[in-house]
C-alpha cells in the first residue's frame, strides 16, 4: 500500500508526524478517509475520534475540532485538541459531558443549537470509548 505524510498539529504540539497508509477524520460533513494520492481537499473537523493506520498497526486519537487539508504533500490536520486514547482521563472527559449537559438550560436559540450539536458529538466519542472495540 501507497503511503503519504501525515501531521497531526494542535496548539499544545506536534501529536502526530510520519508515513501512513491511511487516516480517517471525523469530518463536519461526514468522516471521511484519506489514502495516498487523495484529492486536494479543505474540510473542517468536528469533535471525534480520528484514526491512523500504518504499518498494520491503527491509533486512535481523540480530536476536538479543527480543520483538515489534504494536498500533494500529505495530510495536515488542525486540531483545536488532540489526545490520544492513552492519555485520556475519562473520568474528566465525562464530567465534561455532565457540564455540558448542566449548562444547556442557560442557552437559547442558535447558541442553544450549537451547544447540543458539540454536546452530541461529545456523547458520540463517549460511546465509542465505551464499546469494546476502544479497549
Amino acid at each position: 500500500m501507497a503511503t503519504f505524510h501525515f501531521d497531526l498539529v494542535s496548539p499544545e504540539k506536534l501529536t502526530f508526524s510520519g508515513e501512513v497508509d491511511q487516516v480517517d477524520v471525523p469530518g463536519v460533513e461526514g468522516d471521511f478517509g484519506v489514502l495516498a494520492g487523495h484529492a486536494p481537499v479543505v474540510a473542517g473537523v468536528r469533535p471525534g475520534i480520528l484514526t491512523i493506520t500504518a504499518a498494520g498497526k491503527r491509533e486512535k486519537l481523540i480530536v476536538l475540532g479543527g480543520i483538515a487539508e489534504v494536498s500533494e504533500k500529505g495530510l495536515t490536520v488542525l486540531a483545536e485538541v488532540a489526545t490520544a486514547l492513552a492519555e485520556l482521563d475519562r473520568a474528566k472527559f465525562a464530567d465534561t459531558v455532565k457540564e455540558m449537559e448542566d449548562k444547556l438550560a442557560e442557552k437559547e436559540g442558535s447558541e442553544l443549537d450549537n451547544a447540543i450539536e458539540r454536546l452530541d458529538h461529545f456523547k458520540s466519542i463517549q460511546n465509542e470509548l465505551n464499546t469494546t472495540a476502544m479497549h
